[in-house]
């Protein structure tokens, strides 16, 4: 206790320098390989900043960004620095410190060692899946849990509605591990009409602003087929990535502590969330990795058997990085992708797409974020054209039941479906084989997830 006593001052006055440094390591090399998802957040934080507009390209308004607040969060920052990836970079370090002293603030409250924090905040780090999902609402989400765990644990009701408003305008389905926190608190009434009030007031006025004007209160996302990352093509980063929650969960049947009970409740919230969204979209799990590893951090520091549990903890965490470093450093490609091309590709031809288009409307071969970004020009498809969601959404209130119906249609009451898809005068499309006599220009692509393929550019049928 008392070496913890003399160590704590020095990491107070440190850890927010630590990982700022740190973290900013970590995105220059993640930078590099960041999946097409993420580069639809920066297409619509750029749009934002620069043009004041919200979609994935100016020429048309959409709404496909799954974390209004990610978008504006980085949006803030582009128009200082006047470059949107800068402006991610800036924005990951800053959740990521604010993640690291919500950690802290749980140590305090709950008496664990000080060290649970830089070991919490590594296992984050390095983990495979979070590492893969940098430039996407990860980190901004595992800072808006914490903390929502950190008002819980306070018994500050307000704060906690604040925070859990957050946490909804960071992503829509995270309501479910604000719920939890909140509902398996002890005495979780008191204080339930503030902790609301404050909530609504958080999370309502964009919700209404987005179903009234933009035509639905959840983004367009909601009734696209979710992509399927490919796990099996990945199976050593894949296993590393979701260790800690079958770990978590044996750790909480076999010995229960008081001292980590808000912890267990972080890491059941996340595995709440998992079941509940269940979605083949590997960033939908998360927040279960999320909760897992800083449960697990939580135990390791209080279990009697502190030095081999940590000498075992200290193996995986070398195995992670040794995950990411096998390829070399930098990587081409996240540890888990989906991508059809790496992102040095996707901007390269991007920056010829724009010369060739001249203007004319293009559609996009599904992956639209990277070529969207380094084109700034009119790519046409689901993520950017409102013509094109309502076949999506006819498609999918037919998938549904009388309840999912219902929710499809409210979700999108003010939406106009009269709005025609913008007919295309240009196409990418993609191919194993060669490509039609037909193509204006060809690009030869590679990728973990399809191998060796061909994209092409081609008038429109």
């Amino acid at each position: 206790m008392r070496s913890d006593t003399v160590v704590r001052p020095a990491i107070d006055r440190w850890l927010p320098f630590g990982v700022a440094g740190v973290s900013a390591v970590v995105f220059l090399l993640a930078g590099r390989h960041l999946v097409d998802d993420a580069y639809v957040t920066l297409s619509y934080a750029r749009n934002l900043a620069l043009h004041g507009h919200w979609g994935l390209v100016e020429q048309g308004t959409a709404n496909t960004a799954t974390s209004p607040l990610h978008v504006f969060a980085i949006a803030a920052v582009t128009v200082v620095v006047r470059d949107a990836l800068v402006g991610a970079g800036v924005v990951f370090v800053v959740c990521q410190v604010v993640l690291a002293m919500g950690l802290k603030r749980l140590a305090e409250r709950t008496g664990i060692p000080c060290r649970f924090v830089p070991l919490a905040f590594a296992g984050l780090l390095v983990n495979p899946l979070l590492v893969s999902a940098v430039g996407l609402e990860v980190v901004p989400a595992a800072a808006g849990a914490v903390w929502v765990l950190v008002f819980a644990v306070e018994r500050r009701p307000a704060a906690l509605g604040f925070a859990a408003g957050a946490l909804v305008l960071v992503r829509v389905d995270l309501v479910l591990v604000a719920l939890v926190v909140f509902v398996v608190r002890p005495r979780f009434w008191e204080g339930i009409w503030q902790t609301t009030f404050a909530a609504f007031v958080a999370a309502v006025p964009w919700f209404a602003f987005s179903w009234f004007v933009l035509g639905s209160a959840v983004p367009d996302t909601v009734v696209f087929q979710q992509p399927t990352v490919p796990w099996l093509d990945f199976p050593a980063a894949a296993l590393i990535a979701f260790l800690p929650v079958p770990l978590a969960v044996i750790v909480a049947l076999v010995r229960r502590d008081e001292a980590t009970r808000p912890f267990a409740v972080l890491a059941g919230a996340g595995i709440v969330h998992a079941v509940v969204v269940a979605s083949p979209n590997p960033w939908s799990y998360a927040p279960a990795i999320v909760g897992a590893t800083v449960f697990l951090a939580a135990w390791i520091c209080l279990t009697p058997h502190r030095i081999p549990v940590m000498a075992a903890a200290g193996l995986v965490l070398a195995a992670a990085v040794g995950v990411y470093v096998a390829p070399g450093v930098p990587r081409r490609f996240a540890p888990i992708t989906g991508n059809l091309a790496a992102t040095d590709e996707y901007r390269e031809i991007g920056t010829q797409l724009a010369t060739l288009a001249k203007g004319r409307a293009v559609e996009s071969p599904g992956e639209a974020g990277a070529l969207a970004y380094a084109c700034d020009c009119h790519l046409v498809g689901e993520f950017s054209d409102r013509g094109a969601v309502d076949p999506a959404i006819t498609e999918t209130k037919l998938r549904s039941n009388e309840l999912g119906r219902a929710l499809i249609e409210a979700n999108f009451h003010h939406f106009d479906h009269g709005v025609a898809p913008t007919p295309p005068d240009l196409v990418l499309e993609t191919t194993t084989h060669a490509p039609p006599p037909t193509a204006l220009a060809t690009w030869t692509i590679d990728s973990p997830r399809a191998g060796t393929q061909h994209l092409y550019l081609a008038p429109a049928r």
